[in-house]
């Protein structure tokens, strides 16, 4: 999540999302091969997100369970609740999580645990800096995709090992049973580890390693806007392919994608440049998930409209 923008500098980025919503409409309600513009990019449009509920998304997984679905949750401020979309970006359900404080929720990641189906909210973002204590929430889900309350089928209460920091970037590696958080403002931006299944009490995430190849500013951009030039390479988003080969991070700009060899950690797989694709247009992105088969990646932003991209490394 960005900071908040005045109300003066919000409405020309609405009024031109406005202006696009024809235009992504018309794109999306089309069978058509990508424009080489968006295979160059990566990735080719799959829907459009319009439902005013849908404005703030900053967490996307792909449903475990039910083909074609995406589950997507929305940042701080808003009520404790996940959405099932399509892949056209059509809602099909909301869940409301009960016995929960939203603080700000900032990513989601599904994961296969005992022939069950879940997804981690990550209640972690912290633009201020102030939190001692962050959580992580795993949901089980639901057999129907339909609107239904839902409690955690467990919690995780956490702490930084040295201090407070801001992460938007949550994922699970289902085999080792662990999560991967990625801080956001650092250079590097830092790797954590955490137990996906702790005993109980405050566990405190371990410091594992420091992403190689994150794009930096060059000096014409920090001249031109050196506040915009500085955020937009900043990491929002992550999430671990089905077979736990390969670490998606997601920035404002950039896909960025560490394969990991048999054997390999994370922390050593992270610590090689990645391959770099950049995005399409997305407002704000900040919300990437892994498709079940593992063949694509879905992507979305915050705004209305916005555009949902499957992206085919």
């Amino acid at each position: 999540m960005l900071p908040p923008m005045s109300r003066t500098g919000r409405l020309p980025l609405l009024l031109a999302h406005a202006l696009l919503v024809p235009v992504l409409l018309g794109i999306a309600g089309c069978s058509r091969k990508p424009a080489p513009q968006d295979e160059a990019r990566g990735g080719s449009l799959s829907g459009v997100l319009l439902d005013s509920q849908l404005a703030e998304i900053s967490g996307l997984a792909a449903s475990r369970r039910h083909r074609n679905a995406l589950w997507l949750l929305d940042d701080g401020g808003n009520p404790a609740r996940l959405f099932a979309v399509n892949d056209k970006g059509d809602r099909l359900a909301t869940l409301r999580i009960e016995g929960v404080t939203k603080t700000d929720w900032e990513d989601l990641a599904a994961f296969r645990l005992d022939g069950r189906d879940y997804l981690l909210i990550a209640d972690t973002g912290d633009n201020g800096g102030l939190r001692r204590t962050l959580q992580l929430h795993a949901i089980e889900e639901p057999a129907q995709l339909q609107n239904a309350r839902i409690k955690p089928a467990w919690s995780i209460a956490f702490r930084w090992p040295d201090g407070a920091r801001d992460c938007e970037a949550v994922a699970v590696d289902e085999r080792a049973g662990q999560v991967l958080l990625i801080s956001k403002k650092r250079l590097p931006p830092e790797l954590f580890v955490l137990p996906l299944r702790p005993q109980r009490g405050v566990q405190t995430a371990r410091l594992v390693g420091r992403l190689a190849g994150v794009p930096q500013p060059d000096a014409a951009q920090l001249r031109a806007n050196p506040k915009q030039a500085r955020i937009l390479n900043q990491v929002t988003g992550a999430d671990v392919s089905p077979d736990d080969r390969t670490l998606a991070v997601l920035t404002y700009r950039n896909l960025l994608l560490y394969p990991r060899r048999s054997g390999q950690s994370w922390a050593a797989a992270v610590a090689t440049p990645p391959r770099l694709i950049e995005l399409p247009w997305i407002p704000q992105a900040e919300a990437l998930g892994w498709t079940s088969n593992g063949k694509a990646l879905y992507a979305t932003g915050e705004f209305i409209p916005a555009p949902l991209y499957r992206i085919e490394p």
